[in-house]
This record gives structure tokens, sequence and C-alpha cells, in this order.
């Protein structure tokens, strides 16, 4: 049985591959989802890991649903809503609570079609860049839907709520250029070389101490929802520890000393 999720591990970055290209990197899959959350936690288990990278296999990045099984299980979900319930809750939502307890960086590496819950998989990691031939929507409404995935919140925090509103509000695909006008995606390389690009970047993130891209990491993410108060407070508790460690020490006496640190 082919693995729906590619895992590789170098100098301190892991790289994790949709592996579902016949359907386009399609998300709804309990397998992939499963294999998705057991990499998240053994990321966090690894103190050697400080980057992540998540892409897809194939042309497509991630296209979100699966229609054709959504189309299956019509009568079912009518018949029975609260098996919807489950689905979202014990499914993908759950991809949206593991991404947001993960502990280090990551970068998604848009290389085609992110559509729907793909796009807001991409949403959901630290940074992005996008393949030249990437194309996105947050196309829901066109299928009488809403993003069940938590698009609708992460999609305004990046791109503002007006830009948020007219994506989501039209359903309209666009492209990599139009992502980078607005601030979804950071930069955009041609196809070939998105991937060098993006592992560029995570061996500029892996040359720094993991305790401090770790806390940085977290005291960003939690940045959107605590008060002034309450983030000082907590950078003091995590600055207080850092001073002590060896990393610091050691940056700080190599600057002074005029070497470079090991």
């Amino acid at each position: 049985m082919t693995e729906e999720l590619l895992q590789h591990q170098n100098d301190g970055i892991v790289t994790l591959t949709l592996n579902r290209p016949q359907l386009r990197n399609s998300i709804s899959s309990p397998t992939l989802i499963d294999a998705l959350i057991n990499a998240f936690d053994r990321i966090n288990a690894d103190k050697s890991v400080k980057v992540a990278i998540l892409t897809g296999a194939g042309k497509a990045f991630c296209s979100g649903g699966d229609l054709n099984n959504m189309h299956r299980l019509l009568d079912a979900r009518a018949a029975d809503p609260l098996s919807t319930v489950d689905y979202y809750v014990a499914g993908i939502q759950r991809v949206a609570r593991a991404l947001d307890n993960l502990e280090v960086p990551i970068i998604a590496a848009v290389n085609g079609a992110a559509v729907g819950g793909g796009l807001d998989l991409a949403c959901m990691c630290d940074m992005r860049y996008a393949a030249a031939s990437a194309k996105f929507a947050e196309n829901y409404v066109r299928l009488g839907l809403i993003a069940g995935t938590g698009g609708f919140w992460f999609l305004p925090r990046i791109v503002g709520y007006a830009k948020a509103c007219e994506l989501a509000l039209t359903g309209n695909m666009f492209n990599a250029e139009q992502a980078l006008e607005i601030g979804l995606v950071a930069r955009v390389c041609a196809d070939e070389d998105l991937l060098p690009a993006v592992n560029l970047l995570a061996a500029s993130i892996a040359a720094n101490p993991v305790e401090a891209l770790r806390m940085a990491k977290r005291l960003m993410k939690d940045s959107e929802r605590t008060s002034l108060r309450e983030h000082l407070g907590t950078v003091t508790m995590m600055q207080s520890l850092l001073h002590t460690g060896t990393h610091h020490r050691e940056a700080v006496t190599a600057f002074v000393e005029k070497v470079k640190p090991a």
C-alpha cells in the first residue's frame, strides 16, 4: 500500500509530502490525517528538529475535500447530520489543532493547486512559498458550504478582513502572483526552484538554536490571542531561561572574542 504521507529528515529539517497525487492530495483521507497528526507529535518530541516543510506530490499541493466522496455521502449525511460533526471534529479539524500546537516553524511549499481545504492547510502553516504555476481558491461557497477546516479564521489574519471576504464570498480562483500581491505567500518561484528555495529558507532557520526558535514561534503564534500584559509576562519567563542557556553564552562570548560560534 502506498504511503499517503512521505517523511524525510535532514539536518534538523523535516519535509512532509502529501502523497495522494491521483486525488490531487485531497486531505479527506483518515489515514492521511492520522499520519499528519503522528508526524507533528513526533516533531514536537524530537528536539533535534528545528523546522518543517509541507508540500504535495505531483501537480497539486492539496485539493481539499474529495468531491466524489462528498457525492457518495450526500444521502447518508442528510439522514444523519451528526455524522458530519464527527467527520470534521474527529477528522480534518484535528490537523488545524495539531498545527496550532506545532512547536517548530513550518513552511508550506505550495507546488500546485491549493483549493478549499488545501488553501486552509497552507494558511495553517507559518510561512508560504509558491510555485509560479500554483493556483488558489477559497471556493466553499460555490459548493454551498463554509470552511469547515478553520479557513475563515486563518485567512483574515493573513490577508486582512476585506480581502478575505472577497476571496471567500466569490470563491474565485487566483494565481501565484496575485497571492504574492495580497501577502498570502512570501515568495513566488519558478516551479523547479520552489523546493530549493524553501530548503534554503529552512536551512537559514535551522542554523539557529532550537530553544530560541521554538519559543519565538510560540510567542508569535500566541500574540494573535493574548494581551500585551500576558505576552510580556511569558517573554520574561522564557527569556530568563534562555539567558542561562549554553547557546546564548556561546553566541555572546563568540561576539566579544570576535570568533565564529560553533
